[in-house]
């Protein structure tokens, strides 16, 4: 955490962008129609122009946070997110809940490790929401340093399919 907080803007703005046009050039992604993004923190990998370049193009849905859970809203676009739980810009658009439409999930994560398996903040959003997309193709996009030896896991933790960083 301490090294995300400390990543300069400059090298964050340039790795995002590596991040960002490896997962745009990726085959899962060019094959999904429907994605489940997120909208960015100040610390992670910067997602904001991505999202809005392909919400013509794809359907892109973004969680937002209600109670201890992770509701599903459909991205129309900027004019219509509205500042949410933890200070997070969330869609105030239609509720999206046919979990098997969704094809490609980019997730955030504190830290991954090359098994897949992803430490997050600690709240479980998650945890409790990936099970119910068991077939969406899930990738973990982070900045290098995130990459650590191991991330503690348990039988029931869902791991990446892939985790997206640049070299």
């Amino acid at each position: 955490m301490a090294r995300l907080k400390a990543l300069n803007a400059a090298s964050a703005t340039q790795q995002s962008d590596l991040i960002m046009a490896a997962l745009e050039a990726h085959p899962a992604f060019g094959a999904a129609q429907t994605i489940l993004l997120y909208h960015s923190l100040k610390d992670e990998v910067n997602t904001h122009s991505f999202i809005e370049k392909w919400s013509h193009r794809k359907r892109i849905l973004l969680p937002v946070v209600v109670g201890d859970d992770l509701e599903l809203r459909v991205y129309t676009g900027p004019q219509d997110l509205a500042i949410g739980s933890y200070g997070i810009e969330e869609p105030t658009g239609e509720l999206f809940t046919d979990y098997a439409a969704i094809d490609l999930i980019a997730v955030p994560g504190v830290a991954f490790d090359r098994r897949g398996n992803r430490l997050g903040r600690g709240k479980g959003y998650y945890d409790r929401l990936l099970p119910r997309i068991p077939s969406a193709y899930k990738i973990g996009i982070c900045f290098p340093f995130q990459i650590v030896e191991e991330v503690p896991a348990e039988a029931f933790d869902i791991r990446m399919d892939e985790i997206i960083m640049p070299l």
